[in-house]
């Protein structure tokens, strides 16, 4: 029973498909990992992995029409999501488990002030008098870094970063014991990106929240978190603590990842990208989907599934060189 409490989200083979001009896109395929209480986990990967996919199923928010989740569970506290009413979703939706958009910009409605979209939360989910929400909202407004006296504004009257605060303080606005955020500083330069990582990461410790962190920005990861999801056409290819993932990188795409980013350690004259691009999601290929642009690939990438090995404790790989395990 210890053990069951311990881990507050649990995905198990989590498949999704898209349906657009008769043709299946498989966007998920067979996704599965933990996340412990209080505890950080980055989903790393490319634009197209499935990465937000993943995230809108956890709070069944997948489109459908035309996306379907078509297998697996997603554990929350023990229960599946996937058995769960539309009422009952609405309940633990913002309450229980929230999440900051990709684009602070489409994320708010411009013709609401920020006060009232950050008070809605509040009443949807607690027992309160319109007016205590919006003191509320007001608090939350100044735990981001916002002066409470600017609740009368709308969007369009705050900088890009401060956008984002304001989603930060909606999806905080109840105490979340899970918070998803979703390449939190696209669109942001570099010195607001750090602002927005260093507040996010200073609530999660004051609320004692997980945070599931999606991104492409390996750099954050290394701040952030202390497990790291590495995804490649909706399969998590390699999954282990922050130590295994950079110290002992294992799957020749985590290895690509790494060698197209620059190191201050290194003098080279350029970088070195991964090859081509990923495969086409209506069309997947037998075997390894990284087979294609893999320097390492031999026929046998290339044919039947390729089982997730584990190669030391915690850290697994699914790759064919990996085949004898620890």
């Amino acid at each position: 029973m210890a053990e069951q409490s311990k881990n507050i989200l649990e995905i198990k083979n989590l498949h999704i498909h898209y349906t657009a001009n008769r043709e299946i896109i498989k966007a998920v395929n067979g996704i599965s990992f933990t996340l412990e209480r209080g505890e950080s986990l980055g989903l790393v990967g490319e634009t197209g992995a499935g990465k937000t996919t993943t995230a809108k199923a956890i709070m069944r928010q997948v489109p459908n029409p035309p996306g379907k989740i078509v297998a697996g569970e997603i554990l929350f506290n023990g229960e599946d999501l996937m058995k769960k009413t539309k009422r009952q979703m609405e309940k633990i939706r913002g309450k229980e488990i929230s999440m900051i958009f990709q684009d602070p910009m489409t994320a708010l409605n411009p013709v609401f002030t920020v006060g009232e979209q950050i008070a809605e939360v509040i009443r949807l989910h607690q027992n309160v008098s319109g007016k205590e929400a919006l003191e509320r909202a007001k608090k939350m407004m100044e735990m981001v870094g916002i002066e409470g006296a600017r609740h009368g504004e709308y969007p369009h009257q705050f900088s890009g970063g401060m956008k984002q605060r304001i989603v930060i303080a909606i999806a905080i606005a109840c105490s979340p014991s899970l918070l998803i955020a979703d390449e939190p500083t696209t669109a942001l330069d570099v010195t607001i990106q750090a602002q927005v990582m260093d507040l996010i990461e200073r609530l999660k410790k004051n609320l004692n929240t997980s945070l599931l962190l999606i991104t492409h920005d390996l750099g954050i990861v290394a701040e952030m978190c202390q497990k790291v999801a590495i995804v490649y056409a909706g399969e998590i290819v390699e999954y282990g603590t922050l130590e295994h993932i950079y110290k002992n990188t294992k799957h020749p795409y985590t290895i690509g990842l790494f060698n197209s980013l620059p190191n201050f350690n290194e003098t080279v004259r350029r970088l070195k990208p991964i090859p081509g691009l990923m495969p086409d999601p209506t069309n997947l290929p037998e075997g390894c989907a990284f087979a294609e642009r893999c320097e390492e690939a031999t026929d046998a990438c290339c044919c039947g599934k390729i089982p997730s090995v584990e190669v030391e404790a915690g850290h697994f790989v699914k790759c064919i060189k990996c085949k004898g395990g620890r």
